[in-house]
């Protein structure tokens, strides 16, 4: 009996150490190629690249994880966004009026730029539309509906003009966004922490009311 309970004890260990090293390896996947898409583009990396990077045997491994090239995008996407989803719900907790909510969301962007470049090119530089069009536009995923609701709620508290949310969306993040970019392909020389503060005036000043 005890022998039993041993041997059922070393099965229930292996099959937990073979999922653990099952999830290792498929993170180890998408890092490789969230690397190699902010590098290089969707369209010029290739899987067997993905596999090297990850140091995985080869194509067959990845295809192990992942249907294909597409999935891993899909994928990487989702974690990305669910990743600000979290983020945007955790400073609206910390946060009650809209202004200091939007700061608070500025503040995550350029640190991400400055932290986790390759999550932010992935955003912001890649077309995200020609490899995956299935997915929803960023405007409509969870997280920037929220965005919009800070928007809202800040037009209802007389902090933000009124006019429509979606150009109060346009106007903000145009300059936010416009900026990041230009740090994550070397227009701007600098960290994109050095412009943060006059970069927030200018977004702010853009739909404050005065």
């Amino acid at each position: 009996m005890e022998q039993q309970q041993e041997e059922i004890q070393a099965q229930v260990e292996t099959q937990n150490i073979e999922v653990q090293d099952k999830a290792e390896t498929r993170d180890e996947i998408l890092l490789a190629a969230l690397k190699l898409f902010a590098e290089k583009g969707f369209f010029n990396t290739s899987l067997t690249e993905i596999a090297e990077a990850a140091g995985v045997k080869n194509t067959s491994a990845v295809y192990h994880h992942f249907k294909n090239k597409q999935a891993i995008a899909t994928q990487l996407f989702a974690n990305i966004l669910d990743s600000l989803n979290i983020s945007i719900d955790d400073i609206r907790r910390k946060n009650q009026k809209s202004s200091e909510q939007l700061r608070g969301i500025v503040d995550l962007l350029f640190k991400l730029t400055d932290d986790a470049p390759d999550v932010m090119r992935f955003l912001l530089i890649l077309k995200l539309d020609e490899f995956l069009p299935e997915e929803k536009p960023m405007l409509e995923t969870p997280a920037f509906i929220k965005i919009y609701k800070i928007i809202q709620s800040g037009i209802k508290a007389g902090e933000i003009r009124s006019i429509d949310p979606m150009l109060v969306n346009a106007y903000f993040f145009g300059i936010i966004n416009n900026t990041l970019r230009m740090v994550l392909t070397g227009a701007l020389d600098k960290n994109a922490d050095a412009y943060q503060s006059q970069v927030w005036l200018a977004a702010w000043n853009a739909i404050a009311k005065k």
